[in-house]
């Protein structure tokens, strides 16, 4: 194992006990017992109450880097992997020797459903010799030579069996064998896949019914770690940004970093609101949700020959019968019209709903009409992007479609409707980013551009647990489901990342990650109307959407170690302790650098480059960078691109003056590494806005691109 953490439990007073983390930093050379040194610890700290924190904390000082408590985290492909041009490799079935089967991919997550065939092990030969592991799955669970290891980690939990879906899901998603005929009860029917089929896959379950614990991730990572995995994948995280030295995904992530272990974390849920984002350290790569080509609609054809199409996943069979449609504000004698309406609890009638098609103002009324026995429902889409999942046959309408459905329900006689059953079409506006996933602005670290990418994680089909409900209150079991969140787009882009790793199994974490960055596809933003909203651009999908094809072959690199990231950490004014509670060692921040006092962030060697400025105020900044070649004999030459935009955000982009020095780089052979400096320079942006580019570095084969983004501060709102 490679770092240290003492997972102990301490009381504050006698009613309320509370889970500390005691972090002990890295684990010392030679013999060493960490059971034996924990009990000892806890021994001392255990009989100097009243205080566990205070105690643990003064407690042989030199040993114990940081003390805080525990706190629950939240947990955040038919078609995807070939929208994003990963074809399926002939002839694979889970894998073989030569396409990837040195790959170990450590989910951290709710488990997973061993027997499932997204887990098969067809084809495989044993675990790679790195492997260290174990399968401690817990009663009843088996490994493979697909799914090489297992551990669970809370005392709620008999085993690392999946109860939830979501780690499943998500394993599938990364790394799941091939799997024919997969389909959502004959929705969105096809082949599924991870990105890598041939990789081997080791489960943390760390989360139960309560969520994620904190002190179980960080464990999670250290097993990970020191079992030998090649990428991490955790698609968990907390509702809002956290200081680097209180997060433990990042403390985690740079830990797996220093190893050489490549951590992808989901960004989040929260959007589209700006500065959402909760994944911030610049060693994670951040990952948003954007939109596939495919779309589920369920079609209502009314009475008067109209149709109206509706956003859900609906495999229920109605057989094509026009049933009659009872609006809820018509289908109460209890309630106040507003309440029933809304098919409010204890508001519809059953004699006056049951068989038929029932109209809610509010999605939730799904609840009581099915109590009540309806056939199906309508209710107004809020959330337009994500196709609905119901335990009953139902059509969410745009508010135009609604209000049409509304007027006829209400129009007098017996109006009927026909709601067929659910179909997929064809979306041509993909990619797009999800309206929920979380947006930038970094608000911890300004000058770190995140998310970093986006991937599929709209309406994304992949193995579920035959355990755990579709949806809520749902009975059905089913070994696929369609679920959306940041949480499907990060295994995807985990997949690419693993996919690089096996083509490249020298290059460093910081390497696959600028991969994956400069060669991501240029997104358009969403909302043309109002793009100056940071809800816009960048802030929504970094660098664009991933490209596994390109990512293996991106011709120039981006490198950052683990002492660059102490710099980081340095340039935010991280005294020692802080310092040292993300890095687990005895690291300090430098007297000066390069001949200055203090190290900028505009120097750290990111693949991308952002600063923020004050509004409306003239700015002139420079950033130095140094790309590595990972290609042959070749001449690179700079051009910058100016992102299309309407309005202000045009205007401030075409103002923004940018140079690089010097414009030429050649390379004579692999590992040659060479610098230059981008300077950006503007007469001000307004309050809330950015400007924005790209700086594209071309040999006539590659294309290596690097977002730039200058904006307003968040605080600025």
């Amino acid at each position: 194992m490679n770092s240290n953490y003492l997972l102990s439990y301490g009381s504050e007073d006698h009613g309320d006990r509370k889970v500390y983390i005691v972090y002990m930093g890295a684990l010392p050379r030679g013999m060493y017992s960490p059971s034996s040194h924990h009990h000892s610890l806890l021994q001392e700290v255990v009989e100097d109450r009243p205080s566990f924190s205070d105690s643990a904390r003064g407690s042989r000082k030199s040993e114990v880097v940081s003390v805080f408590p525990s706190t629950n985290l939240e947990l955040q492909t038919t078609r995807s992997w070939d929208f994003l041009g990963l074809q399926q490799p002939t002839g694979i079935t889970a894998g073989n020797s030569t396409a990837g089967s040195d790959i170990i991919v450590g989910m951290i997550d709710s488990g997973v459903w061993p027997e499932l065939p997204s887990f098969n092990d067809h084809g495989l030969g044993p675990a790679p010799a790195k492997w260290k592991g174990a399968c401690k799955g817990g009663a009843n669970f088996t490994c493979n030579k697909k799914l090489i290891g297992a551990r669970y980690y809370s005392s709620s939990a008999a085993s690392a069996r999946d109860a939830d879906g979501h780690g499943t899901h998500t394993a599938s998603t990364a790394a799941g064998s091939v799997v024919p005929n997969a389909s959502f009860y004959g929705l969105a029917s096809g082949v599924a896949r991870g990105g890598l089929p041939s990789a081997r896959i080791a489960a943390y379950s760390v989360c139960d019914p309560s969520g994620c614990s904190s002190e179980q991730i960080l464990a999670a990572f250290d097993d990970a770690i020191a079992d030998g995995v090649d990428v991490i994948s955790i698609s968990i995280g907390a509702s809002s940004a956290q200081d680097i030295d209180t997060d433990v995904i990042a403390i985690g992530g740079f830990h797996a970093a220093k190893q050489g272990v490549l951590t992808v974390h989901s960004a989040g849920n929260s959007g589209p609101d700006p500065g959402t984002l909760a994944s911030v350290a610049p060693w994670l790569l951040s990952v948003a949700a954007s939109t596939i080509d495919r779309k589920f609609r369920t079609r209502v054809v009314l009475g008067n020959g109209k149709k109206l199409v509706g956003n859900s996943v609906n495999p229920f069979r109605l057989e094509g019968k026009d049933l009659q449609l009872v609006y809820g504000g018509t289908a109460t004698s209890s309630c106040e019209e507003s309440e029933a309406r809304a098919c409010s609890s204890g508001c519809l009638e059953q004699s006056k709903v049951k068989g038929k098609i029932v109209v809610c103002d509010y999605k939730y009324g799904q609840d009581e009409a099915l109590k009540v026995g309806a056939k199906a429902v309508v209710f107004p889409d809020i959330i337009p992007d994500v196709a609905f999942l119901s335990v009953l046959p139902a059509a969410p309408l745009d508010p135009t479609s609604f209000d049409s459905l509304v007027s006829y329900a209400r129009s007098g006689g017996k109006p009927v409707v026909k709601m067929l059953v659910g179909e997929t079409v064809r979306d041509s506006g993909a990619p797009a980013v999800a309206s929920f996933s979380s947006r930038g602005p970094n608000t911890i670290i300004p000058d770190i551009l995140k998310p970093d990418v986006s991937a599929p994680g709209v309406d994304i089909l992949a193995g579920w647990s035959p355990e755990a409900s579709l949806t809520d209150g749902d009975k059905r079991r089913n070994g696929f489901n369609v679920i959306s969140g940041t949480s499907m787009a990060c295994p995807h882009v985990t997949g690419v990342a693993a996919y690089v790793k096996s083509r490249h199994p020298d290059w460093s974490p910081s390497a696959v990650k600028s991969a994956i960055i400069t060669t991501a596809t240029a997104m358009r933003p969403n909302n043309g109307s109002n793009d100056l909203a940071y809800a816009a651009a960048e802030f929504a999908y970094g660098s664009g959407q991933v490209d596994p094809i390109k990512a293996t072959n991106p011709g120039l690199v981006y490198e950052a170690t683990p002492a660059d990231y102490v710099r980081v950490l340095c340039s935010l004014g991280y005294d020692t302790k802080r310092l040292r509670a993300v890095t687990g060692d005895k690291s300090t921040c430098p007297a000066k650098l390069n001949g200055s006092a203090t190290t900028s962030l505009k120097d750290f060697n990111y693949p991308s480059i952002a600063a923020a400025v004050d509004t409306k105020k003239p700015f002139k900044l420079a950033f130095t960078r140094t790309v590595t070649n990972v290609g042959g004999k070749s001449t690179y030459r700079a051009r910058v691109v100016q992102v299309t935009k309407k309005g202000n955000a045009a205007t401030a982009a075409a103002a923004m003056k940018i140079g690089v020095t010097p414009e030429v780089l050649s390379f004579g052979a692999a590992g040659e590494k060479k610098s230059f400096k981008v300077s950006v320079a503007g007469g001000g942006i307004d309050e809330q806005g950015f400007a924005s580019a790209s700086l594209v570095w071309t040999d006539g084969v590659h294309s290596v691109r690097s977002p730039i983004v200058i904006y307003t501060s968040i605080a600025a709102y």
